[in-house]
């Protein structure tokens, strides 16, 4: 009886452990090591702040692509698949460190984010099927706010001693030691998509919305917050701000899973998403710094527990494969992100933000419909329970 009691715990941490491995590699360091590099390259004039939009934009838009073809083909969350987008996530930061031109290093960042969403696509599916409770997936996805510190704390380090060249190269490598113990999840193909039939269809469909606005608002906080800081603060403080969103994403999940335990999933939901909407507005009203690092915390703390509370909601809705259409929709958001605050931009970074509020407000709005619709059903199931009796 005590062995079984120990063994248990630890048997849960395991692949918890390693899907946090495996999602810092893909999301912290694979994605976002681009933020806090894409000043550099600027200052290192290897592109120009248009010319690292376009990148930013090919990285999104390769996100969206792996996302849908396994929405549209479940059965491709495979090891192989897994172990494929880990080689070429590797090899797609390593070769950054080229001289090359604009478009090859958009086409890598292409390749990153097809990459990306194959291997968060498998760690999220493992957990879903493995923890049933939350406990694992919200030190799981804590690993992603692990990766954005590290490689905030990267960048600051060697900045005043490494190339941009050495960065990525660095990069590459960190990412390599951080995919290993992902390579040992139990990963299975999905079954055939849409199979939600309880509770009702309308609460899929307005997660579905409410995880699309997510995508469009957040990314713009994620892609030009240190750009932000940095245009007014300095480089050091623009770093500083990433580290601020990795070190508050970290514990972020375990501290959302513990909510969503006592008020449920979908509850904790829409109050993620509307401390999100805080993080967009300060910079939109001050450029003081420290609205700036508020907003990095609040950013950091809320933008993973938000993929993993729509994560829980969606496998209640439909599923262990609900992970890959809920992914689709986030990285058409996440797409359409640059391209809707691209014509403001020329004027600063707060109207970007302001737009950035708005889509967040919004989605919780939307998101506040998931709410409403998992607390008729509750209360529908207690009902049927209580004339069964």
């Amino acid at each position: 009886m005590i062995s079984t009691a120990v063994a248990a715990p630890s048997a849960t941490l395991r692949p918890a452990l390693a899907a946090a491995s495996g999602l810092a590699a893909a999301m912290g360091v694979g994605r976002f090591v681009y933020t806090p590099l894409l000043p550099v390259m600027v200052d290192a004039h290897r592109i120009t702040a248009s010319d690292g939009a376009v990148i930013a934009t090919a990285n999104y838009a390769g996100y969206l692509l792996g996302a849908v073809l396994l929405a549209r083909k479940p059965k491709g969350n495979n090891p192989r698949s897994f172990r494929v987008a880990a080689v070429a996530l590797v090899a797609s930061e390593a070769l950054m460190a080229l001289p090359a031109p604009t478009a090859l290093a958009a086409a890598l960042r292409l390749i990153a984010g097809i990459a990306s969403a194959v291997v968060f696509v498998g760690c999220a599916s493992a957990m879903a099927r493995h923890d049933g409770s939350g406990r694992a997936a919200g030190i799981a996805f804590g690993g992603v706010g692990f990766g954005i510190a590290l490689t905030g704390m990267l960048v600051l380090a060697v900045r005043p001693v490494l190339s941009w060249q050495g960065m990525w190269l660095g990069a590459a490598a960190l990412t390599a030691i951080l995919l290993a113990p992902a390579l040992r999840l139990d990963i299975h193909p999905g079954g055939s998509a849409g199979h939600a039939a309880s509770p009702p269809s309308r609460a899929w469909r307005a997660l579905l919305a409410a995880y699309f606005l997510e995508g469009l608002g957040y990314i713009v906080i994620g892609t030009f917050l240190v750009a932000a800081v940095s245009d007014q603060r300095g480089a050091v403080l623009g770093s500083s701000a990433w580290i601020v969103v990795g070190a508050a994403a970290a514990p972020a999940t375990v501290l959302w899973a513990a909510a969503a335990r006592r008020v449920t999933p979908a509850v904790a939901l829409p109050i993620a998403l509307l401390a999100q909407s805080v993080s967009a507005l300060l910079p939109a009203v001050t450029g003081a710094s420290w609205a700036m690092v508020v907003s990095a915390a609040l950013f950091g703390a809320t933008f993973m527990g938000i993929v993993m509370l729509a994560m829980r909601v969606g496998g209640e809705l439909s599923g262990a494969d609900a992970a890959a259409p809920l992914t689709a929709v986030y990285g058409a958001g996440q797409m359409l992100g640059p391209l809707v605050v691209a014509p403001v931009l020329g004027d600063g970074y707060p109207a970007a933000f302001g737009i950035a509020t708005a889509v967040l407000g919004l989605a919780v709005v939307t998101a506040l419909v998931v709410t409403r619709e998992r607390a008729r059903d509750t209360a529908a199931e207690v009902t049927s329970s209580g004339t069964e009796c």
